[in-house]
């Protein structure tokens, strides 16, 4: 793994100067107004983290170190015969910002296949949890569990210089990162396929040996190649992202800061969106009794939805302000691979019929369809049915962008994330309320 890993090197050093010469030479340079709204909305647009990984574009979606998603899919190889790229490869980009040679991305492969084993004692904790179990609540603790085993944990303890803390990260990444196909899918058949395990398969890649533990054929390979990709990273803000960040601006180690991500996309409001558009969309089959809704019966469903006051699940998106990216590939390779399928007809109706509906409404900012409108569809076509585990499958991908952020907030040497709080009262004679109210109970 030398390879990566010096061409890593390189980069740091290239990188640290930068960093530095920002804070000690343009510290004070003002770069967002914090107001009252957002310090109540949830910092929500506030501009105070940093990450050079990816970035949200309002117009164009996510770019990984400067590419759209079209871009990376176009440029990352491909395994041979496959329609997707290595997800090893997507993790090279997110590391060094550059695109790898077939010699590059075969090392990194060939790096994930020997750490991919499972130490024995994980086996037996994901076996103790009972069979009622939440599959993410599984997965946190297999993960928070491997903290014994921390290359980072070991290091600071015995004495590292801080100019070196990313190096021991970038190995306790790797490690984790190679393990969780193996760890997620031995979840999946002790919950849904009644403990019998697919041993994994050390001559394919990530993407693929996942598929083959799931006991999926082709394409789901590619499915996963997709999936992962996609899901990888979204900025730094982020309920998922941001845990794993400021957990790790402590110095935890990759497990903790990984498993608090986890726990993070766990959460009703950030990981189970694609959930709900199956659900919308199984309840309309059923009212329809399996059969495939014509244009106007689609639109009375739709409208009846907002008349009630929800949302159409799997449309609009908090920044940005077109159709996401990660939803048309997944059309694109829906189109292709399963055109068919009842549930993907019903949604490639919506995308015609949902956004015309939500303007002429007048309350969604952005009225086109995002990454989950799409997403649980494929896993539900593929026979991944089990609505609990799509979280999983999300954690698994997410984990690639927050190790390699990780890394480098270990390489820039960032401190621990603590902002400042205030109270209400504070916010108040900030706003003049208080004084107003206060002058006017005098006067009375």
């Amino acid at each position: 793994m030398s390879r990566l890993k010096d061409k890593l090197h390189e980069k740091i050093e290239q990188w640290r100067p930068r960093t530095a010469r920002l804070l000690e030479e343009y510290g004070d340079v003002v770069v967002d107004k914090v107001t009252i709204s957002k310090l109540i909305g949830g910092m929500r647009g506030l501009k105070c983290l940093v990450t050079d990984i990816s970035y949200l574009d309002p117009n164009e979606g996510i770019r990984y170190r400067g590419y759209t998603l079209p871009e990376v899919f176009e440029k990352l190889p491909k395994p041979k015969g496959a329609g997707m790229p290595y997800v090893e490869g997507l993790f090279h980009l997110l590391l060094t910002g550059e695109i790898p040679s077939e010699k590059e991305i075969s090392d990194i492969v060939d790096e994930f296949s020997k750490r991919r084993i499972l130490p024995r004692y994980l086996y037996e904790v994901i076996d103790a949890f009972p069979c009622c179990s939440h599959p993410m609540t599984i997965f946190s603790a297999a993960i928070l569990t491997m903290h014994r085993e921390s290359f980072f944990a070991k290091k600071y303890h015995g004495g590292i210089s801080k100019q070196d803390y990313w190096d021991p990260m970038f190995e306790d990444s790797l490690n984790l990162l190679a393990k969780l196909p193996e760890i997620a899918t031995y979840i999946y058949a002790k919950l849904y396929r009644d403990g019998k395990r697919i041993q994994s398969n050390p001559n394919l890649d990530m993407g693929g040996n996942f598929a083959f533990m799931m006991g999926k054929d082709k394409p789901y390979d590619d499915v996963s190649r997709l999936h992962f990709i996609i899901h990888s990273d979204h900025e730094s803000g982020n309920v998922s992202a941001h845990a794993g960040h400021l957990v790790g601006s402590s110095l935890a180690d990759i497990y903790q800061a990984i498993s608090a991500m986890i726990n993070g996309l766990a959460g009703p409001l950030h990981g189970l969106a694609n959930q709900e558009v199956l659900r919308w969309l199984q309840e309309l089959m059923g009212k329809m009794e399996g059969q495939i809704p014509t244009e106007d019966e689609l639109k009375q469903y739709v409208w009846d939805t907002l008349n009630l006051g929800q949302v159409i699940p799997g449309y609009g998106h908090a920044v940005l302000r077109k159709t996401d990216p990660r939803y048309t590939l997944q059309r694109e390779f829906s189109l292709k691979q399963m055109p068919d399928d009842p549930l993907f007809q019903v949604v490639n109706m919506l995308y015609k019929i949902v956004p015309p509906i939500l303007k002429e409404q007048g309350k969604a900012k952005n009225p086109w369809p995002n990454v989950d409108a799409q997403s649980g569809i494929i896993q539900w076509h593929y026979g991944v049915r089990e609505y609990d585990f799509y979280t999983v499958l999300f954690g698994i991908g997410r984990a690639i962008g927050i190790c390699a952020n990780l890394i480098w907030d270990r390489a820039l040497m960032y401190p621990l994330e603590r902002p400042k709080s205030l109270t209400t009262e504070m916010l108040e004679e900030i706003a003049g309320i208080r004084k107003k109210t206060e002058e006017t109970d005098k006067e009375k």
